[in-house]
């Protein structure tokens, strides 16, 4: 299944993320030309021991098609890290100048990184056998029998079958073609489909749009044309979204800012104090350390991973992971009605003849037209469960035209029972009625009931192809069908309403009729229907007429797309659902494609989300993972980050003030897995209902530079007060652990902060971490085993007091920057 290709420091690879963006020309060269020599017709298709031959030989369709990273690159993307190369480096200094205690920092980052590879390595897991549960399996001759097989087994020679919304999977030759239409827009760019005979090209990457046919594979593997693409697109990724471009950022910042600081403060240390080497070393490492924001990376990464696993479990398939928290970004969703809102399925409820038609002859013609599609579309299916053909048909087909969304009519030519010629088309009444045509009023009053209508019409001369057919056809009945509405879709339309997620229902029926069904489900603004054969061409009218209606029908494949990207141009961040091939381009142009499991090969292809389970109502635990995703990812980017700036502070203070820095790295490893670490690890994976909103790195610096200038401003201070404080030995012993008490103190107050609005266990969460600090400053051989021992009671009430004022401009700042930026 697609996957955009991305590298592992966060990058886009080079090539397209998406089929559209691929130049046809840009690899047909003369040395590998496109169209080889036809190769002999198959209609049977290849024998057993021709395929086995083929196989021998090594002309397999073995592209791989990964929906996951392999577990290699899983482990190297966690473990080869910029951040873990510098702590590694820090960890084996540590290691041979200083106590175990202070070298748990490493040990805390071993832990992280196991963390990340299980996680990521449980989310491969579930995309891979989504995947395979997803996978589109083409249709294969051989041995004369038809049966369905994976694209991996297909072999050179191979005849393959096509029908409508099935993608062309391997470059091939047409042998068979039925009025076969193909779209080639996702390689080429160029909207219209185009005709097929047999010797024409088919290229791997376009899809059918209408007609039915069979081609032999000429190019297999990674000669195919499209095969760099399946490769490149295919990889698993937890990157490439604005939260982790935006982390990508923070992370730039936090180098520059650390790598002068780190050398201010070894200097500092090591030359100008003249202190034991060892302790001097032990401080230095301490200040460095604690500037990293190791376990941000980690967090997101696991949160990504779990929402995977979460979403597998409802049977939801996430192609692109951004799309978890595209999706929460999402504030319109353009709706396909047939297959979303309503089942696949229609039935026949009514039969009207017009101008005189006998009743019994329109079912014949009926039962007849059923039987001239071998690949019928739900309209036609429904004809055909109400009207089956017993035995052998009575009519014969002679000709056929096959169902077109951008036409909205299909055709056939019988020769009757009794040797009469005659041709009929079926579809839209309105397309095919002229303007004033009175019946139209009759129908209008269906559509308003909700109900589709569909037109028979004789064509005069009884020729499909003759010039103005559609037009001079004289109009024989009206067939009524009722949709099968979706039991989940109205809560789910009821849903994003409450969300603010504007909701438009795109489709090719009747705006009326369409109307109707929407309104059915309590879709707001239903009422208002708009057919787009009156849209307006120009973008901006476009865009207006887009937002002041809810309902469009008779809409055309382009018109879908321009409707996408004229909401695109308002700014809009767009959701497009479908699972028809007239959805292909809409959801390949929208910011998130959502498919049906039941849609078409093509459909399936481009979209980011795959349905597996045909639920519209898993869309709202997508944008539930989404929002779970960014809002908890914030709130733990503030609290690391707070970490960092207070780290890069203090040791700028202790530069320019030359004292001795006043942590070891076992202090600071104890306040970062109680103030930041175990309650960010709770906090990531929590419920979380905020609906998204932008500019993640700015809404997080707002918040996490004052915090951390307040707590090192209130921890420096409680250090130099402390250091006039006590004097003789054991004395910086005794600052370190005041200046630890107010750091903890006033990092706990950010994390209570943090943790609103409260709910039992985040009070419990908030509690344990107080509780924790508490036992070792109690606990005599925690007080050894941490070098924590708080000296007399003046000095520990006043490293209290300074954290509660230090605490009290806390709440002042953060309710100013939330009223002054409503963030």
């Amino acid at each position: 299944m697609t996957q955009r290709a991305l590298d592992s420091s966060g990058e886009q690879t080079p090539g397209p993320s998406r089929p559209a963006m691929i130049d046809a020309g840009a690899e047909l060269d003369p040395v590998h030309p496109m169209e080889p020599p036809p190769p002999p017709r198959r209609p049977d298709g290849l024998s057993t021991a021709e395929v086995a031959e083929r196989v021998a030989r090594g002309e397999v369709n073995d592209v791989p098609v990964r929906s996951s990273r392999s577990i290699t690159e899983i482990v190297r993307a966690n473990v080869l890290t910029r951040f873990n190369l510098i702590i590694g480096v820090l960890w084996v200094i540590m290691l041979f100048v200083a106590p175990i205690q202070d070298s748990l920092f490493g040990f805390v980052i071993v832990a992280n990184t196991g963390i990340g590879i299980i996680q990521e390595w449980r989310a491969k897991r579930t995309l891979d056998s989504l995947a395979v549960i997803g996978e589109a399996k083409p249709t294969v001759r051989r041995d004369g029998v038809a049966a369905e097989i994976s694209t991996s087994e297909i072999v050179l020679g191979d005849v393959i079958e096509l029908g409508p919304g099935d993608k062309v999977v391997v470059d091939g030759t047409v042998a068979e073609a039925d009025s076969l239409e193909i779209d080639e827009s996702l390689l080429t760019g160029e909207a219209d489909p185009v005709l097929k005979r047999a010797g024409d090209p088919v290229m791997s990457g376009s899809f059918v749009v209408a007609g039915g046919g069979a081609f032999t594979a000429t190019k297999v593997g990674r000669e195919a044309y499209a095969a760099q693409l399946a490769e490149e697109a295919s990889r698993f990724t937890l990157v490439h979204s604005e939260l982790r471009s935006g982390i990508s950022t923070i992370l730039k910042y936090v180098t520059w800012m650390m790598v002068p600081t780190a050398i201010g403060l070894i200097i500092s240390q090591l030359v100008v104090k003249d202190n034991n080497f060892k302790d001097s070393v032990a401080r230095t490492v301490g200040g460095i350390v604690p500037m990293i924001p190791e376990g941000l990376v980690l967090l997101t990464s696991v949160a990504f991973a779990i929402g995977v696993v979460r979403l597998g479990r409802k049977q939801c398939l996430v192609q692109e992971l951004p799309a978890i928290e595209g999706l929460a970004r999402v504030d319109v969703v353009c709706l396909d009605k047939t297959g979303t809102l309503t089942e696949g399925g229609m039935d026949v409820t009514e039969v009207r003849p017009l101008n005189g038609s006998d009743e019994a002859y329109v079912e014949e013609v009926l039962r007849s037209f059923g039987a001239s599609d071998p690949r019928p579309n739900a309209s036609l299916q429904a004809i055909i469960d109400a009207y089956p053909v017993d035995g052998e048909a009575a009519w014969t087909v002679t000709d056929a035209m096959p169902f077109s969304s951008a036409r909205k009519y299909s055709g056939a030519a019988f020769t009757e029972a009794d040797g009469t010629a005659s041709a009929w088309l079926l579809g839209a009444p309105d397309v095919l009625l002229s303007e004033g045509d009175a019946t139209l009023a009759e129908i209008e009053q269906l559509n308003e009931q909700g109900l589709r209508v569909l037109l028979l019409a004789r064509v005069q001369g009884g020729d499909l192809d003759a010039p103005g057919a559609a037009a001079g056809a004289a109009p024989t009945a009206l067939v009524v069908l009722e949709q099968r509405l979706r039991p989940d879709a109205g809560d789910t339309l009821a849903y994003f309403a409450d969300q603010n997620v504007a909701t438009k229902v795109i489709s090719g029926d009747n705006a009326v009729s369409v109307g109707a069904v929407a309104g059915k489900l309590g879709l707001a603004g239903a009422e208002n229907t708009l057919d787009a054969r009156r849209l307006p061409t120009d973008p901006d009218e476009m865009a207006t007429a887009m937002e002041q209606n809810a309902v469009f029908g008779r809409v055309t494949p382009q018109q879908k797309r321009d409707m996408v990207a004229a909401l695109q141009s308002r700014g809009h961040t767009v959701a497009m659902t479908g699972d028809g091939v007239n959805d292909v381009l809409a959801l390949k142009d929208a910011d998130i494609g959502v498919s049906m499991g039941s849609g078409s090969e093509a459909t399936r292809a481009v979209a980011q989300i795959v349905l597996l389970n045909n639920s519209f109502a898993t869309l709202p635990s997508v944008v539930a993972e989404g929002r779970r995703v960014i809002g908890n990812i914030t709130r733990v980017a503030t609290l690391f980050l707070t970490k960092t700036v207070y780290s890069v502070l203090l040791a700028i203070l202790v530069v320019c003030t030359q004292v001795e820095y006043p942590f070891l790295p076992r202090h600071l490893t104890l306040l970062a897995t109680l103030t930041i670490g175990v309650p960010a690890f709770f906090l990531a994976l929590a419920p979380n209902k905020e609906r998204a909103q932008p500019h993640f790195v700015r809404r997080v610096m707002r918040y996490a530079i004052p915090s951390g200038v307040i707590a090192a401003a209130a921890t420096f201070t409680t250090y130099l007060v402390a250091r006039h404080h006590y004097t003789g030995e054991g004395a910086l012993d005794a600052e370190t652990s005041a200046a630890t008490l107010t750091l903890f103190l006033v990092a706990m107050w950010v994390l209570a902060i943090i943790a609103r609005p409260y709910t039992w266990w985040r009070i419990g969460l908030v509690a344990a971490m107080g509780l924790g600090f508490l036992i070792v400053l109690v606990v005599p051989w925690l007080q050894d085993f941490f070098a924590l021992k708080l000296v007399g009671t003046t000095m520990p009430w006043t490293a209290v007091g300074i954290a509660v004022a230090a605490a009290a401009l806390l709440e002042f700042v953060w309710r100013w920057v939330g009223r002054r930026f409503g963030v």
